[in-house]
């Protein structure tokens, strides 16, 4: 049988932090590899399951291989990749508690931290009114992540999770192009996540 994932790919996109999930999941899945140069992600083909033509992009063919759905937007892929995991653990059931936390954090990282990021990094001309931004300010989404794994060594508590992989992605990326605010208070975190054999085997 085929395997159950299909991952639209590129090494220097957010589809990066899905095949590390992938790996962490002990889910079987296959990798179709795109060319930006070529743009092949603006191909008709490809148009067709995302049409914003944007990586990451995942089919799942279902646990017998017998459907077949697309999800396109990174934390969705995360938690849908996750709730589908092999191993446990990677995703607080509904039943536990940690469940809220768990969501918050993946969500979070794409509806505040990038945006911020992005607002940082590409400024406005002009500011624009306080209530028409749903976000905080960058440095503020940092220090409260900050603040969390100054209490636990992972993001939802003692344990790593997928949320781990939306936080652990962000910071390192952030902190290779030079833009994590204060990166040494997260470096013990970072080293800890980088040990992982399947993060070794994505990024090593």
């Amino acid at each position: 049988m085929a395997p159950r994932f299909v991952l639209h790919h590129h090494p220097q996109s957010r589809a990066q932090r899905v095949r590390w999930l992938l790996e962490e999941s002990g889910e079987a899945y296959e990798l179709v590899a795109h060319d930006f140069e070529a743009r092949t992600h603006k191909a008709p083909d490809f148009l067709a399951l995302n049409p914003d033509g944007k990586l990451p992009t995942l089919i799942d063919r279902g646990p017998n291989g017998t459907w077949s759905t697309v999800v396109t937007e990174s934390a969705a892929i995360v938690i849908h990749v996750a709730d589908a995991a092999a191993v446990d653990g990677l995703a607080p059931p509904p039943s536990d508690p940690a469940r809220g936390a768990y969501l918050n954090w993946i969500v979070y990282m794409a509806a505040a931290v990038e945006p911020a990021l992005a607002d940082a990094a590409y400024p406005r001309a002009s500011p624009p009114p306080a209530s028409a931004i749903g976000w905080p300010p960058f440095e503020a989404t940092v220090a409260r992540i900050a603040a969390q794994l100054a209490r636990t060594p992972y993001i939802v508590g003692a344990r790593f999770t997928a949320a781990d992989v939306m936080v652990g992605s962000m910071l390192g990326w952030t902190r290779s192009w030079g833009r994590l605010p204060e990166p040494k208070r997260f470096d013990d975190y970072l080293v800890r996540i980088a040990a992982r054999p399947a993060n070794q085997k994505v990024f090593g």
